[in-house]
């Protein structure tokens, strides 16, 4: 950004302090006196896919938003075997994740995980994630869902092998749940409310969250997803 240069001149400086004055007062004329927000430069473009509107929240106050569309039943969906590998791990994959506690977004790993990102990618296509709980919340580890009886026990009826990476479990990262098993993981995924060392390398780290992270942290038991809508660039 310009700077104005530390040895300008007193005519200088006094324009500059009635530009300054002058922008002050056309800010306050424009409603300035509002909360500013920015933009992270991770933001991604607009979705390829429609998904309804939810009004926001903040993360002050964790309440839910009002006004915003109900979330729909869950469709009880079982499949015999995986998805064959039908997604282009060149291309990025972005999750819109729609919930009763506010929009995050998700960037996908394929390039890591192939496997995973493929499965959660047909499930939310098949919308089999619409109307699921969030029915595990673990305050600084990992809030979880993904579980279509919202019990913690069910899965999509077929199970993902480890795909073990060098991405460490910091905040925000998104993987997925699986049993003592290693190659047991389903449609269960979670994200990390702070860092897990101790999950490095053991469970599949398969996304990111890029955009509202804030949501995130305010999710409860019981919240739900009302749309989960991917984009493919």
């Amino acid at each position: 950004m310009a700077q104005v240069p530390a040895q300008s001149t007193t005519l200088g400086r006094l324009a500059l302090g009635l530009l300054s004055g002058l922008i002050v007062v056309i800010a306050l004329a424009c409603g300035g006196d509002e909360e500013a927000t920015t933009t992270d430069s991770t933001t991604v473009t607009p979705r390829l896919t429609p998904v309804p509107t939810v009004a926001s929240t903040t993360a002050s106050n964790c309440q839910p938003p009002s006004g915003g569309p109900t979330p729909p039943e869950v469709q009880a969906k079982s499949y015999e075997q995986p998805p064959a590998l039908t997604i282009d791990v060149s291309h990025k994959f972005v999750a819109h994740l729609y919930t009763t506690r506010g929009h995050f977004i998700v960037e996908l790993l394929p390039n890591i995980a192939p496997e995973h990102v493929n499965s959660f990618v047909f499930l939310a296509r098949d919308r089999f994630f619409n109307g699921t709980v969030f029915h595990r919340v673990e305050p600084g580890f990992v809030v979880q869902g993904g579980d279509p009886t919202g019990t913690g026990t069910g899965g999509p009826g077929y199970t993902v092998p480890l795909e073990a990476s060098q991405e460490p479990f910091a905040r925000g990262v998104v993987g997925m749940a699986r049993s003592q098993d290693p190659d047991s993981a389903g449609s269960q995924w979670f994200v990390t409310l702070g860092d897990a060392p101790h999950l490095n390398g053991e469970y599949t780290v398969f996304g990111k969250v890029v955009e509202g992270m804030e949501f995130v942290d305010c999710i409860e038991v019981g919240d739900r997803i009302i749309d989960l809508a991917i984009q493919e660039i």
